[in-house]
């Protein structure tokens, strides 16, 4: 697909009925249903960046891929064809048929990067401003600019940095034309973006040492799912292949989540064992792949095929795991626990996370308050208490983010035409007085460093329904559906 010119700024404020900010999986993803479910309305979406695409265009590291398959991972309304597991570009294809199926890209502007968002009462509308002076006006708005900071990623301070002499790079900043041949790099992390750049770069560079403060736990499924070539060999019709795969990764997903909470040392020895004999023989799988939380209570990370097992076994690249003492001249120090290990590396490449981002950092007020979000809490984890006309979308934690996406959509339509038939033009979720407020993320639920550097930052949860979030795909498949829309909780005028 040939892709858009980005989108001039004019000096006219646009209305939409449904403003979207944000053009990745999320944003495109809604734009899809509000199209079908209510085509008489206009909908605008707002994309920072000159192309769409959110985390698949702006990921740009050797072998950047998804993490989970592509079967739930892509929309229920458009079946993937390709490999379960799917490099960048291919999801990045796959957004842009959506865009062209649904003629959404006369409907999106690009570089329009919005910094305030306000709310009017007595205008029942919302009025966006983007960096470009641009202004835009909506009856609704759906906040899709996902969840963390593409221009500021996650990068300790560690001491001797500054004494460096390599590279040092992040993912999320990674260099066009970057010369690898010959040069030994070190990359630290140990989830799955870092376990994806060390068997992608792995027969280019000298050498990679991964270098890692604790170990994850790394699942490898094979590239092709069989029963995929069995339907397809059979000729049967894509969208029966797509609802039947979609369906057995559900089944696989439901067992794998629901062992983490019921039998979480089972699902340990299974992960340990699936591991084991992928791993070069003698290789210290207790120090180097068994972690400190139960399994998934942090992502899981995906390798197909264990490529980066191959890596290992062949030689090519190797693990270090302790903690970082200092950078020095020319590569790092790191305390093993057993000793001090020195590690030179022409380039450090810096797998250390990212920094969550709320609602793309924009400034939000509402009838010229200013918003704090730390004494607000969610509403079935799509809305915000007192803030009218809003809704955004958050994926699951341990199944694919667009399994939600599309729940969270349908919940938006139907309460949008519970409105109609009300004749409300506005909706705000409204919490009782006597609501307990709790963190944004139980460490006990899900520990990721991400969220657990984010809790201050963040939105809180109450102690009840409809009030909690971060519930998984087996809890709400069947709950979000059947929400009651007049229980209370929601104030519509």
């Amino acid at each position: 697909m040939t892709m858009p010119a980005a989108t001039e700024a004019s000096n006219d404020t646009e209305y939409a009925d449904f403003l979207i900010v944000g053009a990745g999986i999320s944003g495109i993803g809604a734009a899809h249903h509000m199209r079908e479910r209510f085509p008489d309305r206009s909908l605008v979406i707002l994309e920072g960046r000159e192309r769409p695409g959110g985390t698949w265009w702006t990921h740009r590291y050797p072998g950047v891929r998804s993490d989970s398959d592509l079967h739930t991972y892509g929309y229920r309304f458009k079946p993937w064809r390709g490999p379960a597991i799917a490099s960048g570009p291919a999801i990045l294809d796959y957004l842009d048929e959506v865009i062209a199926d649904d003629s959404l890209d006369e409907r999106i502007r690009y570089n329009q990067r919005v910094t305030e968002a306000s709310w009017s009462s007595e205008a029942r509308r919302w009025t966006v401003t983007t960096a470009r002076g641009q202004t835009y006006t909506a009856a609704f708005l759906w906040m899709c600019p996902g969840y963390y900071d593409h221009d500021q990623p996650h990068q300790p301070g560690w001491p001797g940095l500054d004494d460096y002499t390599g590279q040092v790079i992040h993912p999320q900043r990674w260099p066009d034309g970057l010369g690898l041949a010959g040069k030994r790099v070190a990359v630290i992390g140990s989830g799955a973006t870092a376990a994806t750049i060390v068997p992608a770069i792995a027969q280019d560079a000298a050498h990679v040492t991964m270098v890692q403060r604790s170990p994850s736990y790394f699942l490898a499924p094979p590239r092709q799912n069989e029963l995929a070539e069995t339907l397809r060999a059979l000729d049967i019709p894509e969208e029966w292949t797509h609802e039947i795969l979609r369906r057995s990764y559900i089944a696989r997903s439901d067992d794998l989540v629901r062992m983490s909470f019921d039998e979480p040392d089972e699902l340990h020895k299974f992960f340990i064992e699936e591991m084991r004999p992928q791993l070069p023989e003698g290789f210290d799988i207790d120090k180097h792949f068994t972690p400190r939380y139960r399994p998934w209570q942090q992502r899981l990370g995906i390798v197909p095929e264990g490529d980066f097992f191959a890596a290992l076994r062949d030689g090519t690249a190797d693990i270090v795991t302790g903690t970082i003492g200092t950078f020095t001249e020319t590569g790092l120090r790191v305390d093993t626990g057993e000793g001090t290990e020195e590690i030179d590396a022409d380039i450090v490449v810096t797998a250390t996370g990212f920094t969550m981002s709320l609602f793309g950092g924009i400034a939000f007020t509402v009838d010229g308050d200013p918003v704090d979000f730390t004494g607000r809490v969610t509403w079935r984890g799509l809305m915000i208490s007192g803030v009218p006309s809003m809704a955004y979308v958050f994926g699951y934690l341990r199944y694919s983010w667009t399994l939600r996406a599309d729940l969270v959509c349908d919940l938006v339509a139907r309460m949008l035409e519970h409105m109609e038939a009300r004749g409300a033009a506005t909706v705000v979720p409204v919490p009782p007085e006597d609501l307990e407020h709790r963190p944004f993320c139980d460490p006990e639920n899900f520990s990721a460093g991400y969220i657990m550097r984010a809790q201050d930052r963040l939105f809180k949860q109450g102690d009840r329904e409809p009030w909690i979030h971060l519930l998984e795909y087996h809890e709400e498949r069947d709950t979000l559906p059947a929400a009651d829309l007049d229980d209370g909780t929601l104030f519509y005028s």
